[in-house]
C-alpha cells in the first residue's frame, strides 16, 4: 500500500508553516540557565592567567565554569580522548572554549563571555598544509598507504605519463538550525538531554563520562534537526556536556545554542585536501599505473579525521579499474578548527581527485573525456552475470554490481551530450569573452560504515489494540525523510494506511546503543530493524489465526487494511483486538546488522562496503573570462536509488546533494589569516548556493535498477552519493577555461570567480 510511493515528507507542512519544533522551540520551565563559551583569541599557546572579575559582575551571570571545576571527565572527543571540553593550560585554535558562562538569558551569557581578560604565552601556529608538511605535524606515525600491483614497473612500461596537483578547500555545514542542547535534571538522578545531534548514543556516553554516571541515567531525545550533513555527528558533544555540568551545579535546566558566528568559529568543517598525482597510460587513455598522494588538513584534534581520510583513499578509484595503484594519505595536524564529518565523509575528495586525473589524461591525448572514462570503467554487472570474472579494487574488494556503463549511455543520450558538446565547441570559436563548457562525471559510492561495528540498528514497534502503530528506532531525522521511509516500511508490512503509523522521537531510553545517522545508512539499517520487529508481530498474529481457522495453507496476507487467509478475511483492527484479548504480545523489538563485511584499515584490505550506489551527471556552464563569473545553464542527472522507497524524497535528496556539492566546488570558500583566525564566519563572507544558482534546466531521473544485495526492499542509500554529482559543474568550468588556450587549465576548488580568472590568465598567457 505504502511502499515505493512518492509520499510527502511527514513534517513537510510543519517545515513550510514554521510549526516544526526544534531544540530551541522546546517549552522550558521558568527557571533556566543560558550558557555561552568564552573562547580563545589565539591559535596556539599557553594560558598564563585568566581574570574573570568582569564576567562575574556582568548582568545576569549566575555561574562560571573552568576546566578545574569539572568533577570527572574533561573530554568531548568522539574516540581519541584528545579534545577537552574546556582548555586547561594549552589552547590550540582561535575559538577553542576556555570557560562556560551561565546567565539568566542568552544575550547576557553571550555578552559576559566576551569580558574575560586572558593572558597567553603565544606560540607560532601551524595553519596551512604547507606548514604542516614542513614541520611534519601529523596524526598517526606516518602516512597510510594502500597498494595494488607493481606501480614502479608499470610506470616504466607506460607509453605516456602526466603529473599534477589539485587543491581542494573545505566546506562549512551551514545547517539552518545551529548547534543546540538542553539538559534537564530529574528528581530520580536522571539527566534528560535534548540535543540537535545525529548521534544520540554518543551524546549519552559523553554526558555520562562528564557527570561520572552510568549511561542508564542519561536519556537523550532527538525529534528532528534542521539539517546536519555530518556536522552534528560529533560537534554537539560540547554543548550537551556543558549543559549537563551547569544543570548539576545549579540544580536547574540549562540550555545552550551557538550564534551563527560562534558556530562557524568553533565547529569543524569538511577537510581541505591537496592531491598530488602521477599517472601512466597508453594512447587510448587506459591507465596502467597511478600514484596518488593525499595531504589532509585535519585541524587541532583527531575527531573523525582518520576514517574520513581512509574513505578518501577508498574512493580514490571512483569508477575505474587501475591495475597498478598506490594511494598515500598524510593526516596533518594544524591549529585550526578540528575538521569533522561532512556529507560524503572524504569520498568527494578522493573521487574528484580521480575525475581530475581522467580529464587531464583526456586533455593530453586530445580525446573526449567520456571515452577515456569508458576505457577505464570496471567490468559491468551484466558481463559478470554472463560469466566474466569481476575486477577488484585497490583495497581488494570485488566490484560485482557496476552499472555505470548503462547509466552513462542512457544519460548521454537523454541529455544530448554529444550534440551539445559540438555546439559548445562552435560557440567557443565564435565568442572571445563568454566561454562555454560541458562535462560528464560518474559516481560509485560505497555504502556502510568502515568501522564495521557501527553497521547495526535496533527498533521498537508497538501495535495498539485499536490497530494503530507506534514506532521508535535509532535513526535521527534531519530533514532527509528517514522517518517517513521507515513508516512506509511498517505500513507496508502490516498492510495499513501510513496515517495509522506514528514514528516517535529518537530516544536512547527506548532503543539503546544506536549508531550515528550517517554513512547514508539510515534507511538501510533502521528500515531493516523495523521490518524485523513488524515481521515478528505479524508472525504472532498469523500463528494465532492459523490455529483458529485451520486454513488450507499457512499463507496469511496483510494488505488493504485486511488480514486474509484461504478461509478468513478480517480487518486488521479486528485481528489485532482479538490477539490482544488472547494475551498475545503486540509489541516487539527488531535488530539488524549488515552482513558480509570485513575490513582491516591498517592493511587496507577487505570488504568495507555492502554495496555501491551509482550516479551520473552532465552539466553545462558559461564563463565570463573578463571577470571569472559563471552561470550554470543546465544539469542532467541519472541516479541509482535501487528500488526507491519514496521517489519524491529521493529526488529531493538528489537535487539538494547536487547543489551542495556544486557549492563546495564553486562558491563556498573558507579563509583563515596567518594568525589562524577564520575570516569567513557569517553569510556576509561565506556564500552557499541560493535559489538563483540552480540550473535553469534541471533534469533529475532515477535509474531503473534493483539492488543486488538484500537491502530493505532492494532500495539503495541516497543521502551522500548525489553530493558528488556536483563534480560535473567543476569539470565543466575547467572545460570552459580550456577554450581560452592550449594549456591544461590548473583550476583549484572552490572555483570562485577569482580562481577561475587566475586559471583563464594562466591558460591565455595574460
Amino acid at each position: 500500500m505504502s511502499m515505493n510511493k512518492a509520499i510527502p515528507h511527514d513534517s513537510a507542512k510543519l517545515h513550510v508553516t514554521g510549526e516544526a519544533r526544534y531544540v530551541d522551540d522546546i517549552p522550558l520551565p521558568a527557571k533556566i540557565l543560558h550558557l555561552a563559551f568564552g573562547l580563545s583569541s589565539i591559535a596556539k599557546g599557553q594560558i598564563k592567567s585568566i581574570d574573570l572579575s568582569a564576567v562575574r559582575e556582568a548582568p545576569g551571570v549566575v555561574d562560571i565554569i573552568l576546566s578545574k571545576d569539572l568533577p570527572f571527565g574533561n573530554d568531548v572527543a568522539p574516540n581519541a580522548h584528545d579534545e577537552p571540553l574546556l582548555a586547561d593550560v594549552s589552547v590550540n585554535f582561535i575559538g577553542q572554549p576556555i570557560f562556560i558562562v551561565a546567565a539568566n538569558s542568552h544575550m547576557q551569557a553571550r555578552y559576559a563571555s566576551t569580558l574575560a581578560v586572558i593572558e597567553y604565552a603565544e606560540e607560532q601556529p601551524v595553519i596551512s598544509i604547507e606548514q604542516a608538511i614542513k614541520l611534519d605535524s601529523r596524526f598517526e606515525e606516518g602516512p597510510r598507504v594502500y597498494n595494488k600491483g607493481d606501480v614502479i614497473s608499470a610506470f616504466k612500461s607506460s607509453p605516456m605519463t602526466i603529473e599534477g596537483t589539485l587543491e581542494l578547500g573545505g566546506q562549512e555545514h551551514f545547517y539552518l538550525e545551529g548547534q543546540a542542547a538542553i539538559a534537564s535534571p530529574q528528581d530520580d538522578g536522571e539527566m534528560v538531554i535534548y540535543s540537535s545531534t545525529q548521534h544520540p548514543t554518543e551524546i549519552q556516553h559523553k554526558v555520562a563520562e562528564t557527570l561520572g554516571l552510568d549511561m542508564n541515567l542519561i536519556k537523550v531525545e532527538v525529534r528532528r534537526m534542521g539539517g546536519g550533513f555530518g556536522g552534528k555527528e560529533s560537534q554537539g558533544n560540547a554543548l550537551a556536556c556543558a549543559c549537563a555540568i551547569a544543570a548539576v551545579r545549579n540544580n536547574s535546566t540549562a540550555k545552550m545554542r551557538y550564534d551563527r558566528d560562534d558556530d562557524m568559529k568553533i565547529t569543524g568543517k569538511r577537510h581541505d585536501f591537496r592531491i598530488e598525482y602521477t599517472a601512466g597510460f597508453d594512447e587510448l587513455g587506459i591507465i596502467k599505473a597511478l600514484d596518488v598522494k593525499h595531504y589532509v588538513r585535519c585541524g587541532w584534534s583527531q575527531d573523525l579525521s582518520l576514517p574520513v581520510a581512509d574513505r578518501a583513499m577508498l574512493h580514490a578509484d571512483n569508477c575505474y579499474h587501475i591495475p597498478n595503484f598506490r594511494v598515500e594519505s598524510h593526516r596533518l595536524r594544524t591549529n585550526t578548527q578540528s575538521a569533522t564529518a561532512f556529507r560524503g565523509f572524504g569520498g568527494p575528495q578522493g573521487m574528484i581527485g580521480m575525475e581530475n586525473i581522467i580529464d587531464h589524461i583526456a586533455f593530453s591525448l586530445n580525446l573526449d573525456p567520456g571515452l577515456v572514462r569508458k576505457h577505464n570503467f570496471y567490468t559491468s554487472e551484466k558481463k559478470i552475470k554472463d560469466g566474466i570474472k569481476p575486477q577488484t579494487s585497490h583495497y581488494g574488494m570485488e566490484i560485482k554490481d557496476f552499472i555505470v556503463h548503462e547509466m552513462m549511455d542512457e544519460l548521454l543520450e537523454s541529455s544530448e551530450y554529444y550534440t551539445r558538446k559540438t555546439k559548445v565547441t562552435e560557440w567557443n570559436k565564435e565568442n572571445k569573452i563568454l566561454k562555454r563548457g560541458i562535462a560528464f562525471n560518474p559516481v560509485k559510492f560505497g555504502i556502510s560504515f568502515t568501522l564495521t561495528q557501527l553497521n547495526q540498528a535496533g527498533a521498537l514497534v508497538h501495535v495498539y489494540n485499536d490497530g494503530s502503530v507506534r514506532i521508535n528506532h535509532g535513526g535521527t531525522e534531519m530533514g532527509q525523510g528517514l522517518f517517513q521511509k521507515v513508516a512506509q516500511v511498517a505500513a507496508h508490512i502490516f498492510g495499513i494506511p501510513i496515517k495509522k503509523v506514528q514514528i516517535t522521537a529518537t530516544d536512547t531510553a527506548k532503543v539503546p546503543n544506536t549508531s550515528a545517522t550517517a554513512a547514508s545508512s539510515g534507511s538501510d539499517l533502521n528500515g531493516m530493524a523495523v521490518k524485523e520487529a513488524c515481521d515478528i508481530i505479524c508472525a504472532r498474529i498469523s500463528s494465532y489465526l492459523i490455529k483458529k481457522y485451520r486454513p488450507n495453507t499457512n499463507d496469511v496476507k496483510f494488505e488493504d487494511g485486511r488480514v486474509r487467509g484461504s478461509n478468513f478475511d478480517i480487518s486488521f483492527e479486528d485481528a489485532v483486538y482479538e490477539i490482544y484479548t488472547q494475551r498475545i504480545s503486540l509489541s516487539s523489538t527488531g535488530f539488524y546488522k549488515t552482513p558480509d563485511l570485513q575490513w582491516d584499515r591498517i592493511k587496507g584490505k577487505g570488504r568495507p562496503f555492502y554495496y555501491f550506489a551509482y550516479g551520473a551527471a552532465v552539466s553545462e556552464v558559461v564563463v565570463d573570462t573578463l571577470t571569472g563569473e559563471f552561470k550554470l545553464l543546465r544539469s542532467d542527472i541519472l541516479h541509482d536509488a535501487g528500488n526507491s522507497l519514496n521517489s519524491a524524497i529521493d529526488i529531493g535528496q538528489i537535487e539538494g546533494g547536487f547543489i551542495q556539492g556544486m557549492g563546495w566546488l564553486t562558491t563556498e570558500e573558507l579563509v583563515w589569516d596567518e594568525r589562524g583566525e577564520l575570516k569567513t564566519h557569517a553569510p556576509s563572507t561565506y556564500k552557499i548556493p541560493c535559489a538563483s544558482d540552480r540550473p535553469k534546466i534541471f533534469n533529475v531521473s532515477l535509474f531503473d535498477n534493483l539492488n543486488v544485495e538484500n537491502t530493505i526492499y532492494k532500495s539503495k542509500a541516497v543521502g551522500e552519493p548525489p553530493f558528488m554529482l556536483g563534480i560535473s559543474v567543476f569539470l565543466a568550468l575547467r572545460n570552459a577555461v580550456s577554450a581560452c588556450g592550449n594549456e591544461w587549465p590548473i583550476l583549484n576548488a572552490p572555483a570562485t570567480p577569482e580562481n577561475i580568472l587566475r586559471a583563464v590568465r594562466r591558460v591565455n598567457g595574460t
